[in-house]
């Protein structure tokens, strides 16, 4: 008996030692393609994460919340895209953000937007951002909005 407790608990009370270090989280920003790319102000984060959450939107967020399970997929997207510069996770996050701007009324058909990928860091209690991508523009067309 005790053998399989043995082997049952850390399935059921797992460890945080896989992972091999804690890595800086990529962040995906948007501005308009007639902005200046070197301007710092002017990049808006795509999907920014919430101050606060309820308890009440906590628990219905374990049973229903596909938002974020897009969010994590261009997280991931991100991730490719500086590993390897994949054309398709470039693809992927170009038709989100447009699609999301063009949904949410920040963007019209008319205005070309770029993003770029920044993986933020915390050392010493400092915020640390790297940009890792940076997309060419891309118009907001009723293709991307379907």
């Amino acid at each position: 008996m005790w053998t399989v407790l043995r082997l049952l608990l850390p399935a059921l009370i797992p460890s945080w030692r896989f992972f091999r270090s804690v890595e800086a989280s990529p962040r995906i920003q948007w501005t308009f393609a007639e902005n200046h790319p070197g301007d710092p102000t002017i990049w808006r984060e795509f999907r920014p994460r919430p101050d606060r959450v309820s308890p009440l939107e906590t628990l219905v967020r374990l049973f229903w919340n596909p938002v974020w399970n897009e969010t994590l997929f261009l997280v991931s997207c991100a991730e490719r895209i500086e590993d390897t510069s994949d054309p398709h996770a470039i693809a992927e996050i170009r038709h989100r953000v447009v699609t999301g701007l063009r949904r949410s009324g920040e963007a019209t058909s008319d205005q070309p937007v770029r993003f770029r990928i920044v993986f933020v860091d915390w050392q010493n209690g400092k915020r640390h951002e790297r940009i890792a991508f940076e997309s060419d523009p891309s118009s907001v067309t009723r293709r991307d909005a379907a």
